[in-house]
Parts: C-alpha cells; sequence; structure tokens
C-alpha cells in the first residue's frame, strides 16, 4: 500500500517513555495510510459533486424558465415543436441504460458507469428541452399530464442517484475504510494504546458514537434516523471533539514549546483523524439504510416511468391528430 507522509499529532501521556521529554510526553510522527486519506478525499469530492449536480440542475431550470419568458417560440409552432421532438427522443435514448444492464445480449456494450453517466445526462438534457419546449405553460390536459409525469421521473431520477452514490462502494468498502481509520488511530482492539489517548475525553466520545451507531438495532425508525438526523449528530460530536481538543494541544505546546505553525498544524491534523473517523462511521451506519431506501425507490420509479411513457404516447398522438 502506498504510504504517504502526513502525521498525526499523537501524543503518550506514560511517564518515562523512552527517549520522552520531561513529564514523559513523546510525539508519534507515525505515517497515515494512504487508503483512508483517499477516502477522506472521495467523501469530499462526492459531496462536491452532489453539489454540482444539484446547483446545475437548478441553473438549468432557471434557463428553460428564462428562455421561455423571452417569447422566441410557441409549443405549437415549427420551432417548438422540433425542440420537443429533440426532448422526447433524448427521454427515449434514457432506455438504452435498463436495455444494457438487464438484457444478456448487451452487457458488453462498454463500461456500464459510462452508460450510467449517459443515462444521468440524457435524464437531464431531456426534461430540460420539454421545459423549454411547453415554455412553463400547459394547453391540454394530455400535455399536462404527460409534462408533470416527465418532471416526476426527473425528480426521481435526481433522488435516486442521491441514494446511489451512498451504496455504490458497498458495505464491505465502508468497513475496510473504518478499519483503516481504527488501526491509524489505535481505537481497535488490537491496539496497545490510542493515538489519541492524549485526550481520552475525545478517544471516549469517538468509540462511544462508534458503538452507539454500528450497534444499533435494526429497524426502519433506526434507518430513518441514520439518514437524517446521523449527520447532524456526527457535526455535533465533532464540534465537542474539537472543544475537547483544543485545550490539551494548547497545554501540550506551553510545555512543549512549539513554535505557532507547529500548534496549528497538529490541530488541524488531529481534527482531520476526527472528522474523518466519523465520517467513515456515519457512512457504515447509513449503508443499510440507504440500501433499503434504494430497494423502495426502485419500486416508486418504475410505475412513474410507465406513466410517463403512457401520457408522452397520448400526447404526440394528440399533437398530430388535432
Amino acid at each position: 500500500m502506498r504510504r504517504d507522509t502526513l502525521t498525526i499529532a499523537a501524543y503518550s501521556m506514560g511517564p518515562g517513555a523512552p527517549g520522552s521529554p520531561a513529564g514523559g510526553l513523546k510525539p508519534d510522527r507515525s505515517p497515515i495510510g494512504s487508503a483512508p486519506v483517499d477516502q477522506d478525499r472521495k467523501g469530499g469530492n462526492s459531496l462536491q459533486v452532489d453539489v454540482l449536480v444539484y446547483v446545475g440542475i437548478t441553473a438549468l431550470v432557471l434557463l428553460a424558465w428564462w428562455i421561455s419568458k423571452l417569447g422566441l417560440f410557441e409549443p405549437g409552432d415549427r420551432v417548438g415543436y422540433w425542440i420537443g421532438v429533440a426532448g422526447t427522443l433524448l427521454m427515449v435514448l434514457l432506455f438504452s441504460y435498463p436495455l444494457r444492464k438487464y438484457f444478456r445480449f448487451a452487457r458488453h456494450w462498454g463500461p456500464a458507469k459510462w452508460w450510467l453517466l449517459a443515462h444521468m445526462v440524457l435524464g437531464v438534457g431531456g426534461p430540460f428541452l420539454i421545459l423549454v419546449h411547453s415554455s412553463f405553460r400547459i394547453g391540454s390536459l394530455n400535455a399536462g399530464v404527460a409534462l408533470y409525469s416527465m418532471l416526476v421521473v426527473a425528480a426521481s431520477g435526481v433522488i435516486g442517484r442521491f441514494i446511489y452514490a451512498r451504496v455504490n462502494r458497498g458495505l464491505h468498502g465502508e468497513k475496510a475504510s473504518l478499519r483503516d481509520l481504527q488501526v491509524q488511530a489505535g481505537l481497535e482492539e488490537e491496539e496497545a494504546r490510542s493515538r489519541l489517548s492524549f485526550a481520552p475525553a475525545v478517544e471516549t466520545r469517538l468509540l462511544a458514537f462508534e458503538q452507539g451507531e454500528l450497534k444499533a438495532k435494526l429497524g426502519w425508525l433506526t434507518h430513518t434516523r441514520q439518514i437524517f438526523w446521523l449527520p447532524l449528530t456526527q457535526w455535533l460530536t465533532y464540534r465537542r471533539c474539537v472543544a475537547d481538543l483544543r485545550p490539551v494541544l494548547d497545554r501540550l505546546a506551553q510545555q512543549e514549546q512549539w513554535s505557532q505553525a507547529d500548534l496549528v498544524r497538529r490541530v488541524k491534523q488531529t481534527k482531520k483523524l476526527v472528522s474523518k473517523y466519523l465520517y467513515a462511521v456515519t457512512r457504515v451506519a447509513q449503508y443499510t439504510a440507504y440500501a433499503r431506501l434504494f430497494s423502495l425507490w426502485h419500486i416508486a420509479h418504475i410505475p412513474f416511468v410507465y406513466l410517463l411513457v403512457i401520457s408522452t404516447v397520448v400526447h404526440v398522438i394528440a399533437v398530430h391528430i388535432y
């Protein structure tokens, strides 16, 4: 495994440790393995991608609304008609992903991740063109049913992507990341001492958070709490750990005569370790909840897709007849 040079500010409080200065303080500069660091970056990148996706979708909706206010075309004229056709074709192409996913003859048509990416792009581009085509006006009952069905399916797809991003690594991957952090921090049963032993209150909070969440009784009440409430609990626990850490590190800085730069670096590194640990526990605890939610999402998403197909066919027929 590749090793990087990141170190944490961990100090043994036992007196008489070999090589320790007066007071028994000895810095531990063991490197942190790259796996949890990469996972931390991955978690941060995942959040950044989520934000970018939702900001992008909001921007496209506002752009469609702005175009509709320019009065450049009407839904029934030639320009509006072909924009609607283009949007409908993109929505039809959405079904290429289920084809690739469920039919054996199509499973070798390129990597699945690129098909999923194309599916998401089409799922955004198609509704955008349909919104532009509609000019945010409903001219008939069948047009209204088709438009709202499309909006429900598009919103359902956005929700599905959010859930999928939280289950695609698998429970094994999440547990492996947590295990790496446990070993690095010394918060693992086989470890002789914790790297956070210089701050026992922080160590106790982290272990209590882990035990409370990973050994919680499974059920829908627990799953609901872990999805909606656990992130807030994670943040509050982090803030309490930081509040416990700072006085201890300030005291150590005075005793060991650290420079201000050393203190800042050690505070930052220790806070990062705490943050990564809480995040890894949360990911493991939430996995089962999101996996079950994803299965329910599949059940709810399919009927909306059928409704969209039927309403779109009726709308297209009505447009060409009348």
